[in-house]
């Protein structure tokens, strides 16, 4: 069997890294209730209040029932709240409430002590550059898709 060494492997450095860094967010985040893919939930509603499930999902780049997922305990909780789409269509509209607001502003400063410990390490220019490059992938280029 002829298989290839992780150093060459894409997709296994980038899903080794994202869980890494993901632990490094969990354990900042966990002191607000909230876990680093409900943070960025929130922060997303807050750019686009009113989006619905599917437009959400698109964003997050995310399946549906990964999302509902993360949704059950923001919704449950009060933090984001459903409302009908107006003219009788069955399409949810999500909106963070102004407890959601108030929980966002909290975990926001978790999140940033995070943010300030992986570039401290990482360095601050290697760590935008990263996310540029990241931001690239989900941007422009689509393999998924083929």
């Amino acid at each position: 069997m002829n298989l290839l060494p992780p150093e060459s492997d894409d997709c296994f450095a980038v899903r080794q890294a994202a869980r890494h860094i993901s632990k490094l967010y969990e354990r900042h985040l966990s002191e607000a209730g909230v876990t680093p893919t409900q943070f960025s939930i929130m922060n997303e509603l807050v750019r686009r209040p009113g989006t619905t499930m599917i437009e959400l999902a698109d964003a997050m780049v995310m399946d549906r029932t990964s999302l509902v997922r993360a949704l059950k305990p923001l919704l449950r909780d009060r933090l984001v709240a459903e409302s009908a789409e107006e003219h009788g269509k069955r399409r949810l509209r999500l909106a963070l409430t102004e407890s959601g607001c108030t929980k966002l502003e909290e975990a926001a400063g978790h999140w940033r002590m995070a943010q300030a410990s992986f570039e401290g390490s990482f360095g601050q220019q290697q760590a935008t550059d990263l996310r540029n490059e990241l931001f690239r992938i989900t941007r422009d280029v689509s393999y998924a898709k083929r």
